[in-house]
């Protein structure tokens, strides 16, 4: 799909489970500075109905709420930045972090992207598309994903790979109208965030086997890193 890059089988091992509850809990506590109660801030409720569906313990997520919003006492200063360049043999990366420090960051980045090229603000930027993106799972089998995205307002969707769910695609500003139609149209929400989808995405059967290892490579480097919340990779499929 040319949208959010995912490691095969990451979320099966239990340093990627970590890893996930470390990058929720961030968008959490930046989601929750709006107000700490997910029933009047929409940004916070879909975030925490994510955490729910991947069993975050409840008091890591009580406590990433608390801090958020500044119940705890403890300052949560994180910065939103976009790297962006590519991977090896030309295949475009959006990398989207949230620090606690841009100096640590940076270099970091720097390092990590000499398999690739890091571009400058912009560079690629141009050949991705900013949306909302939905993964919806049907309720019934008589679910239409075709008909669910005209009805909830979605711009597209794509059907989902391997049994995996669906992925409604939204304008940014529809993301929390179009998560709460949805439901009502046969579709559980599993997750919902603002994302990059590559407008020209690479065919990564145009890449011999040795060098679609090489970008998976580079993007599992990429992804390890703690500041780091997604990837957005321009490869089709």
């Amino acid at each position: 799909m040319g949208a959010q890059w995912k490691a095969k089988g990451k979320e099966l091992a239990a340093n990627a489970r970590g890893k996930l509850f470390g990058r929720l809990a961030k968008d959490i506590m930046i989601a929750a500075r709006s107000g700490a109660d997910p029933a009047s801030n929409s940004r916070l409720r879909l975030v925490v109905e994510q955490a729910r569906k991947v069993s975050m313990p409840k008091e890591t997520l009580e406590r990433a709420i608390k801090k958020g919003a500044g119940l705890t006492g403890d300052a949560v200063h994180f910065e939103h930045v976009i790297y962006e360049g590519f991977a090896p043999h030309r295949v475009p990366v959006m990398v989207e972090c949230l620090t606690d420090n841009v100096n640590r960051t940076a270099p970091e980045m720097r390092v990590l992207f000499r398999k690739g090229h890091l571009g400058t603000s912009g560079s690629v930027a141009w050949d991705f598309d900013h949306l909302g993106m939905i993964e919806a799972e049907p309720t019934s089998a008589n679910a239409d994903p075709e008909l669910a995205a005209i009805e909830a307002g979605a711009q597209d969707f794509e059907p989902g790979e391997e049994g995996g769910p669906t992925v409604f695609l939204t304008d940014p500003h529809d993301l929390d109208l179009v998560s709460r139609a949805l439901p009502t149209q046969g579709f559980h929400v599993v997750s919902a965030k603002l994302g990059y989808k590559a407008k020209n995405p690479v065919d990564p059967a145009s890449l011999s086997a040795e060098h679609l290892e090489e970008v998976e490579a580079f993007l599992a480097a990429i992804d390890a890193n703690d500041d780091v919340q997604n990837v957005f990779a321009g490869l089709a499929g």
